[in-house]
């Protein structure tokens, strides 16, 4: 799947030995960004210690697969469940991630005997890489092409041939399941979300809508700088990320840091090894640029809004994500069933909690798996609260 050559690698190391480090400024750790201490730290290792062929073969080891849609490539990863009887699911990353961080949930909805769980409720997964996004090519024009979540459909549906699928989102993930939900209501069985759209044009809001509108507010003017830039003028962001790989590892490794539940220090939830193979990709596949088109796309009109998803909705909150929308939000754009708050994770939580949130959509999902369905899955519409101990 992937295969960097020694000169390649070679390049890397001596660019990364080669940073042009900024005077530093009067400030205390990540105050005003990514932090240069902890940056030049990482920037070491990934020079000298860092093995990169280990990780390549364990990426080449993956479940990889390569769909071809009349035209348009998709890379994505198959998990077949243990039972025979699983449910087909697909799940989609956001930014600044790649399929690599769905790797650990998609072994538990595959396999749930294997940790603790039940082999009835495994499910088939399906984790495809976003166009743009290190292993899937860029679609081939923003005005016009076939948008993502209809990809997914095309894939899900007339390739790999599931009538009937579920599907599991956060991030941009969750725009692009909410999409494939609403122009795809007869073969999506229901949704699981970590993030909600906007509604349009909302009315009689609720105090506790308003609160929720003010924290949203507060944080795109705290931490919303990196969306305007890759929503407004990504072309000009991206020749120097492409061009020095201190400068993507810092754009991207500010982001693990600032949206986990971490508590400020990033080995808290993620090793070196692991943020570095995840800015490997990047950088190898050359693909910082094309992962910005998301932005640019939808703040351009291009990207299909979400108006009303009737299939199941479930909503899982972790605390330490970007905002944290009242049930009632979600309602006004979904057929909300099921409403969770977990007790710890953040906007990464497929690898910071994967048991958490493989037990979240195992419950929601489980009624949807045959017709008479199963009232162990809370199908009653109340909101829950995880206690799961991972």
């Amino acid at each position: 799947m992937i295969k960097v050559s020694d000169a390649e690698l070679a390049d890397l190391r001596a660019r990364l030995t080669a940073t042009r480090w900024p005077e530093p400024w009067p400030v205390e750790g990540w105050e005003a960004g990514a932090d240069l201490a902890e940056l030049r730290r990482l920037v070491a290792h990934w020079a000298s210690d860092y093995d990169w062929r280990t990780h390549e073969a364990a990426v080449n080891a993956l479940p990889s697969h390569f769909a071809d849609l009349d035209g348009t490539p998709v890379h994505y990863l198959r998990y077949d469940g243990e039972h025979p009887d699983a449910l087909p699911i697909v799940l989609t990353h956001g930014w600044p991630s790649t399929v690599l961080e769905l790797t650990a949930l998609a072994e538990r909805l595959a396999a749930p005997s294997r940790h603790g769980g039940r082999p009835e409720d495994a499910f088939t997964v399906i984790v495809p890489s976003l166009p743009g996004f290190a292993f899937s090519p860029q679609r081939p024009a923003l005005d016009g092409a076939e948008q993502t979540h209809d990809l997914w459909h095309r894939l899900m549906h007339d390739h790999l041939g599931f009538e009937r699928y579920a599907a599991h989102g956060g991030d941009l993930g969750a725009g692009i399941t909410s999409r494939l939900a609403e122009a795809h209501p007869e073969a999506v069985v229901g949704i699981h979300l970590l993030a909600v759209a906007t509604p349009p044009d909302p009315v009689g809001l609720t105090s506790e809508e308003e609160r929720h509108l003010a924290s949203v507010t507060a944080w795109q003017t705290e931490e919303g700088g990196y969306m305007h830039q890759q929503s407004t003028r990504p072309l000009t962001l991206a020749p120097a990320l492409t061009d020095s790989p201190a400068g993507l590892l810092a754009w991207i490794t500010e982001k693990y840091r600032a949206w986990s539940d971490c508590g400020g220090d990033l080995s808290a939830r993620f090793s070196d090894d692991f943020l570095l193979t995840q800015a490997s990709l990047y950088w190898f596949t050359g693909t910082i640029s094309t992962s910005f088109r998301p932005y640019y796309e939808y703040a351009h009109g291009l990207t299909r809004r979400v108006r009303r998803v009737e299939v199941p909705t479930a909503v899982a909150l972790f605390p330490a994500d970007l905002s944290h929308p009242p049930r009632s939000w979600a309602e006004r754009t979904h057929h909300v069933t099921r409403y969770t708050r977990m007790p710890r994770g953040g906007h990464f939580a497929a690898h910071e909690e994967p048991a958490l949130l493989a037990e979240d959509i195992t419950a929601f999902f489980r009624p949807h798996r045959s017709p008479a369905g199963d009232p162990t899955g809370d199908p009653t519409g109340e909101e829950t609260s995880s206690g799961l101990d991972a």
